[in-house]
């Protein structure tokens, strides 16, 4: 692996740790046998990872699935996972070589092959699931599966790309369970991770189990586990006060976070790793009210974070100015440096400007969970207090409907929420404003895909720091997406269970094989 180490990036990620007292432990009764119980309000959006790109769906697959790679606990570098062995051959970064284990097996029992592998890739670019990974993988032109060696040919030099296959979208999933053209359909899952997938109800559960012949970076889990997915903040926060989970890992009310301290009886916390964004994206699609960059800068021009980050998350989450987190290399403030303030002043000479009578009505879609809701009414607030805008709120209940809303160009605006698959500030930028994009907005800007490409050349990512910096000021005079705030990621648990502190360390892996009871 040494050659992978030396072509992958040294980000700059920071955790911190917070209630280090409370994770002393205490001598408490085990689970005597029972699965441990962990809550969460993400969603599950699909079974397949060719048919996802969520947080949720990726904490399931990060269990169930493998991938050639992964990323260990308190680390920022690919290790192999699946594979013996990866390395970039040659010095152009164009082509990436990966040697399989031997033994490595699905839940069936059958021996993955490259052959798996390579199919797995395929099918990810020709399905093209507008909720689906294909635009993390835009520098991939074909896969090649030779004994138990699969080489990767990359369409330009990209430093990134162990990171890539390091994530849930390089899942590894069986050639003759999972179609070649089309998405699989069913609650069965055929992969190689550290739990076996033993029962599914969509929205309600995934039940758990050991998975006694797994090989890899993780480990056997002692425990089974069974999470429980609530619709919103308030049902897992009352699941949680009732007992019925033992960990709750995203997203409990920012009440109940700002309210934790040491003192907290029977309650274990972290908060580590704060990459989470989120940002608002506008429609470009032609006839859309914020097809003009004037509008779109107009309301970043009186957008005023500080209030969303104490009025609506009680100082839960930090106001963010690039849609590069502080944090990650390269983080620049290009939203702060052209709006240091509120300007409703200069958001009327923009729309005027730009030949746009005010107020423009613009309506906001808002998926209903966590404090989405309350995040938009403030939102809606201020932008209506300059007598510039008028917005109507569209909530969605469904995640899935919610994608697929957005994806179809339903709203002017929706607001939506990015993790970080992998700690780089390519992970930022690419997917989120690069050709093709997972925000399905239609923004497109040669200026843009030609910096996102020369940024993935550098395999010293320091190197790519300037790069960096101008695009993100691209972004910002554009405004295809206003960043709103960044947030750490808290986990919560009782005493009675040990190795919640590994749960997530902000690099998109759940590791719940790291959960036992005490």
């Amino acid at each position: 692996m040494r050659s992978v180490r030396s072509k992958v990036i040294a980000a700059g990620l920071v955790l911190g740790v917070t209630g280090v007292a409370t994770w002393q432990l205490l001598p408490q009764n085990a689970g005597g046998g029972k699965a441990i119980r962990v809550g969460t309000s993400d969603v599950v959006s699909s079974l397949d990872p060719a048919g996802a790109y969520d947080a949720g769906s990726w904490a399931l697959f990060s269990n169930v699935y493998q991938s050639l790679l992964t990323i260990r606990t308190g680390s920022d570098t690919p290790v192999p996972d699946a594979a013996s062995s990866c390395q970039f051959i040659g010095t152009k970064l164009t082509t990436y070589q990966c040697e399989l284990r031997s033994d490595v097996k699905f839940s069936s029992g059958r021996a993955i092959t490259a052959e798996d592998v390579k199919h797995s890739f395929d099918r990810i670019k020709a399905i093209n699931s507008d909720q689906g990974p294909a635009p993390l993988f835009n520098t991939l032109e074909s896969v090649k599966a030779e004994g138990r060696t699969v080489t990767f040919n990359l369409s330009a030099g990209d430093a990134t790309f162990p990171f890539k296959i390091a994530t849930g979208a390089a899942s590894i999933v069986d050639k003759d369970k999972y179609p070649a053209k089309e998405l699989r359909e069913g609650d069965k899952v055929y992969g190689s991770g550290p739990f076996t997938l033993d029962g599914y109800t969509a929205g309600a559960s995934a039940e758990l189990k050991p998975n006694s012949s797994y090989k890899g970076q993780g480990k056997i889990s002692k425990s089974a586990v069974t999470v429980r997915y609530y619709k919103d903040s308030a049902e897992l926060d009352q699941a949680w006060t009732d007992r019925g989970i033992e960990v709750a890992h995203r997203d409990m009310p920012p009440a109940v976070l700002a309210a934790l301290n040491p003192g907290l009886k029977d309650t274990r916390y972290q908060a580590s790793g704060g990459t989470e964004i989120r940002s608002m994206v506008f429609n470009l699609r032609s006839g859309s009210p914020v097809a003009q960059a004037g509008v779109r800068q107009a309301v970043a021009a009186v957008l005023d974070r500080a209030k969303v980050a104490g009025e609506v998350y009680k100082g839960t989450v930090t106001p963010l100015y690039s849609l590069v987190p502080a944090g990650i290399a390269a983080h620049s403030t290009p939203f702060f440096d052209a709006w240091p303030s509120p300007n409703g002043v200069a958001a009327k000479k923009l729309l005027k400007d730009a030949g746009v009578s005010a107020p423009v009505s613009i309506n906001l879609g808002v998926n209903t969970r966590g404090a989405n809701i309350a995040e938009a009414e403030e939102i809606k607030k201020q932008l209506e207090s300059t007598g510039l805008f008028q917005l109507t709120i569209k909530p969605v209940e469904k995640w899935a409907d919610f994608q697929k809303a957005y994806a179809a160009g339903e709203f002017d605006a929706y607001t939506i929420g990015w993790i970080a698959d992998f700690p780089d500030a390519d992970n930022f930028l690419a997917p989120l404003v690069g050709a093709d994009s997972s925000m399905n907005n239609a923004f497109s800007d040669k200026a843009v895909d030609d910096l996102i490409t020369r940024t993935q050349s550098f395999s010293d990512r320091g190197a790519a720091a300037n790069d960096f910096r101008d695009l993100q000021k691209l972004v910002a005079q554009q405004v295809p997406m206003l960043p709103i705030w960044q947030k750490k990621d808290y986990v919560m648990s009782r005493e009675s269970v040990t190795g919640a502190q590994y749960l997530s360390d902000g690099t998109g892996v759940w590791r719940l094989w790291d959960l036992n009871w005490l």
